[in-house]
């Protein structure tokens, strides 16, 4: 079972929770919001010092997501998640759309940039003569050598 991080917050408002941060700072209150950078908005919050000897009640707080570490959230959210499914279950929306070349040879898209080296372009345009890579000489000679 996959569970996503912003699922999880998202079953989590209203919800207490515990957030320590990247400087060791702990904050538990109730979850109030999250946005997709897992910004946190908490109220009824109570702050504890990274050394665990200073403590801080305060009614609201907004923690940037970048800042956390990890959170700690009670057994009876991770329950209620609701399953997202993740790009490889989402079914058939894209099919047939890789990431390869597509067709290359007489007719083909040829890749990289340019429009290969009939267009005075770089890459291989599908041109049957076209080098790889990013361009350089058209052929032969290159870097001071003969042509």
């Amino acid at each position: 079972q996959t569970m996503l991080p912003l699922s999880l917050l998202r079953a989590g408002k209203d919800n207490p929770m515990l957030v320590e941060l990247k400087n060791g700072e702990t904050y538990n209150g109730i979850l109030v919001n999250c946005d997709i950078w897992m910004n946190l908005s908490l109220r009824d919050v109570v702050c504890t010092s990274r050394d665990g000897d200073k403590f801080w009640k305060i009614p609201e707080c907004y923690i940037r997501g970048n800042n956390i570490k990890y959170l700690r959230v009670p057994d009876q959210v991770i329950d209620k998640v609701v399953d997202e499914p993740t790009k490889k279950e989402k079914g058939d929306r894209f099919a047939g759309r890789g990431r390869g070349r597509g067709p290359m040879g007489k007719d083909g898209g040829g890749r990289g940039r340019g429009g290969g080296p009939d267009a005075g372009g770089r890459g291989r345009g599908g041109a049957p003569d076209g080098g790889r890579g990013r361009g350089g000489p058209p052929r032969g000679g290159g870097r001071g050598g003969p042509k």
